[in-house]
């Protein structure tokens, strides 16, 4: 095969081609049958072939596929008869031709397969050797190899980072202002935020922010040491800003707190312009005009405005005002204790401007702030004994009283005085000054600076003829101690929205009596229990054991039914209408107290609540301290069918240029949060209307006749009584309870004894309710009626068998009549002779009259004698739909059968 076509021996391997003597390449002969057409091809004349590099194999003309000298669909085209060989030299003029570029291209790959061992010679070898150190296995690990590639285009990222880091912290620090733009902050005009009713007039204004400027030399080092003890005990030895800090402010996108230094605070309570950008860009932005700052301002320079610049709540600005605010002297004049107690106030200055305290605040400041000052003072004295006290010293400080503030009575009467006229005080507007401000700030993250100054117009929901209600409502109460706590908060279950509150005497010194004061709840905790059995699939007609007293795991000592009677097996809903406590411990017991208070956290009582108790059994007699605003909100999502809305007062907030600003749970306001399903409320509501109709809760049924659902709550010692109750459109909690935790309530003609929610909280929540239906022209409206949601069970005693009948007799009677009084409740309203949980009721009278359904309201009215029945709608014809006509059932007033008005918890 080698000399068969080819024109020459075959070479021994590794054999370089001869070449004729002279150097001249061996021609063909002109008659060789192997010339232009068979043989190698020329190259053209006056043209050479290249000769081949060192190491290349000699070109081979091409060979047919039937000599194996080329790969399986490598065959090359012949060219033209005209057409020079391959071998040859480029043609000198014009391009070559399409054919021959593509012949070159298959040559050339062909080469390469056959160097990668694709084909030899004879076609099917193992191919010539690679050259030295071509296409070699990288041997090296993954990672060594990645990077052998990657650290130079790294390198140039991170120069590009660099550069351009440096050209945006150029950029960024030109931009900061100036020291000298400071005044100008100083001295802008400063304006009151409107706060409206939801008639549209003024309610009340946050007042005019009063400022004096005071320089460092006139603070007294003790002072200095008390703010810095509570912000930052290393101001003079560190940077303008902290490097800790601010990653962790960026990390958490400015969720948590802290994380600024005094010279970041200066700097954004002078620069306004840096609320109108984002977290990040905010804070970035701060970071650099406090970098600028520091770097040209001394620091008693900075600290001084600081001190002149920072709001402390009583509508002081600046550390001399909060002096003569907080304590009613100098800042020159003010003692050691005092100076800390106003750095302690920096951050959180509307918890601390009454003079009586929240129970958070209290708390906070006493276990929290106060004793971290006392720390940071020693520290300070220990680094420098020029600074801070020794800690005896230290140790030795105790919480400085504070003056009364706000609009007191004596304060009104001197305006009245002035104008010439005798206007009783009001201290409704202080309340909702301060409520509207706690909100803004939790709610819309607004500061309390800002607030007081920036001219914002904040709308409610707030009713004044409401909140007029909420106070005389209490008027209805028998005399009773000056000191007794009366709260009551009136909720729209539909939005949340709160329409009326009742403050208190004075908000400068006295809690908010509805909002945030807190007392036991009494048996007004057992809905939650309730609904939590019902979710669990426990069902109203499940049985519980009523007897009293009753041991439970866990307790110390037995729990007794208020009126300290055996009850026997009783379903759930006689124990939710008179307030039974054996049944409903045993409950808790079983859907577990975290169930409960998990329930009732989801309705809409404050986390914080659940804590003010030991979690056990007895949290189902109401042991945790709620408020009037908690019980409201949790009752509001029975009424709007398991949805619960936050509670809230201010509906629109809009800056001083129109621009409107939204709140920061806006989409659970709109969607609101499903709590318990629809049928869980349903069957709670049905429970409730038990409690008024049947139960404790009689007092509070509305002389309409309109569907009412309540529960009463008095805890032991009559130290809290609650009525907390809803109509469909309204939910309303009324709590009362003495200033000390310790006392029980006292009402003239009214022994402790015989105090109960059912006989004082019911009859103020019947007479606002009253007011309110008017003022809102609430129409009746039907409750949706009860689901029947779970199971029947049985959790009463198993009775022990009569030894004495035959077995026979004994095992008829016992299926059948069993069954019957726990499916079927007696209708107290619909008394069933044949139905056994109908023994003992007395047949209503017959109560036949006439209705006159043409009044000028369309509503008609019953006489007064049959206010305790059911009262029905004739003008409603079969088949309208029904938009609020009256629930059968629901006009019982102080005719039930049960005499005990509510349950005191032991």
């Amino acid at each position: 095969m080698g000399s068969e076509g080819r024109g020459g021996r075959r070479r021994a391997e590794g054999e370089r081609p001869r070449r004729p003597e002279g150097g001249q390449r061996r021609r063909p002969p002109e008659d060789d049958p192997r010339g232009r057409e068979g043989g190698r091809r020329g190259a053209p004349e006056g043209q050479r072939r290249r000769p081949p590099a060192d190491g290349e194999r000699p070109r081979r003309r091409p060979e047919d596929a039937e000599h194996g000298a080329r790969a399986e669909g490598q065959r090359r085209r012949r060219p033209p008869e005209d057409a020079s060989r391959p071998g040859g030299r480029r043609r000198p003029d014009g391009p070559r031709d399409p054919r021959e570029r593509e012949h070159g291209a298959r040559s050339e790959g062909g080469r390469r397969r056959a160097a990668a061992g694709g084909g030899g010679r004879g076609g099917s070898g193992g191919g010539r050797r690679r050259r030295g150190g071509e296409d070699e296995p990288d041997d090296r690990p993954w990672w060594k190899r990645f990077f052998a590639k990657a650290w130079k285009p790294a390198l140039a990222a991170f120069g590009l980072m660099i550069i351009g880091g440096v050209a945006v912290f150029a950029f960024l620090y030109a931009q900061a202002p100036d020291p000298g733009d400071l005044d100008a902050k100083a001295d802008a005009e400063m304006s009151a935020t409107q706060i409206f009713w939801e008639t549209g007039d003024v309610a009340v204004t946050t007042g005019e922010v009063r400022r004096i400027e005071v320089s460092y030399d006139e603070i007294p080092p003790h002072v200095i040491d008390g703010i810095l003890a509570a912000e930052q005990h290393t101001f003079f030895e560190d940077p303008g800003i902290s490097i800790t800090g601010i990653g962790r402010a960026l990390f958490y996108r400015g969720e948590v707190g802290g994380g600024s230094t005094i010279t970041q605070q200066m700097a954004r309570n002078y620069y306004s312009d840096l609320e109108g950008y984002g977290t990040i860009e905010r804070k970035i932005r701060e970071i650099f005009i406090s970098i600028k700052l520091g770097q040209r301002m001394e620091k008693e320079e900075i600290l001084e405005r600081y001190v002149n610049t920072i709001y402390f709540g009583r509508q002081a600005m600046g550390i001399e005002m909060a002096a003569r605010q907080y304590f009613d002297k100098s800042v020159s004049e003010l003692d050691p204790a005092e100076g800390a107690y106003l750095g302690i106030i920096i951050q959180m200055p509307s918890n601390f401007e009454n003079s009586e305290l929240g129970p958070w605040t209290e708390t906070y400041l006493k276990e929290e702030r106060w004793p971290y000052v006392q720390r940071q003072l020693a520290a300070m004295y220990e680094e420098n004994p020029d600074r801070g006290m020794p800690k005896s010293e230290a140790d030795a400080l105790a919480i400085p009283d504070t003056t009364q503030w706000g609009p007191s009575a004596e304060g009104e009467e001197e305006e009245a005085e002035e104008e010439g006229t005798e206007e009783e005080f009001d201290p409704k507007p202080g309340y909702v000054r301060d409520a509207v401000v706690t909100e803004l700030v939790e709610r819309y993250d607004l500061t309390a600076d800002k607030i007081a100054t920036q001219g914002y117009r904040v709308e409610t929901s707030l009713n004044p003829e409401l909140m007029d209600a909420a106070y005389t409502a209490f008027d209805t109460l028998p005399g009773h101690p000056e000191d007794t706590r009366k709260g009551l908060t009136a909720i729209n279950p539909a939005t949340g929205e709160i329409v009326a509150f009742r403050g208190g005497e004075d908000v400068g010194v006295q809690l908010n009596q509805s909002l945030v004061e807190r007392t036991q709840a009494g048996s007004s905790y057992k809905p939650y229990v309730l609904a939590t059995a019902l979710s669990q699939n426990i069902s109203l007609r499940t049985l519980m054991n009523g007897d009293s007293p009753q041991e439970f795991e866990g307790l110390a000592s037995p729990v007794q039914n208020a009126d300290l009677q055996d009850h026997g097996a009783v379903d759930l809903v006689e124990s939710t209408a008179n307030s039974y406590n054996t049944p409903y411990v045993q409950l808790a017991v079983e859907v577990t107290p975290a169930a409960v208070d998990q329930m009732a956290v989801a309705a809409g009582v404050d986390e914080e609540q659940t804590t003010t108790s030991t979690q056990g059994p007895l949290i189902a007699l109401g042991t945790h301290q709620v408020s009037a605003l908690d019980q409201a909100t949790g009752y509001a999502t029975f009424a709007a069918d398991g949805v619960h809305r936050p509670a809230h007062m201010v509906t629109k907030v809009t800056t001083s240029d129109g621009t409107e600003i939204f709140p920061n749970d806006q989409d659970l306001i709109e969607t609101g949060t499903r709590a318990m399903s629809a049928e869980v409320a349903a069957d709670v509501t049905f429970a409730l209307t038990q409690v008024v109709t049947n139960g404790g809760g009689t007092n509070a049924a509305l002389p309409d006749g309109r569907p009412v659902a309540g529960k009463t709550g008095t805890s032991s010692g009559a130290i809290s009584a609650w009525f907390v109750g809803y109509v469909p459109q309204l939910s309303v909690a009324v709590g009362l309870s003495r200033a000390d935790a310790n006392t029980g309530l006292e009402f003239e003609g009214i022994s402790n004894s015989e105090v109960f929610g059912g006989s004082t909280s019911a009859t103020v929540w019947r007479e606002f309710m009253v007011q309110a239906v008017d003022i809102m022209e609430l129409e009746p409206q039907n409750f949706p009626p009860a689901a029947n949601v779970g199971t029947d069970q049985n959790f009463a005693p198993t009775p022990s068998p009569d030894p004495s009948p035959s077995e026979e007799p004994s095992e008829e009677p016992s299926e059948e009549p069993s069954e019957e009084p726990s499916d079927v409740p007696c209708d107290p309203n619909n008394i069933d002779p044949n139905n056994p949980n109908c023994e003992g009721f007395e047949t209503p009278p017959d109560c036949t009259f006439p209705w006159d359904c043409d009044d000028e309201t369309g509503e008609p009215t019953p006489p007064d004698d049959c206010a305790s029945r059911p009262i029905t709608d004739p003008c409603h014809t079969e088949g309208e739909e029904d938009n609020g006509g009256w629930r059968p059932g629901q006009g019982q007033d102080n005719n039930g059968r049960v005499t005990i008005l509510g349950t005191r918890d032991d």
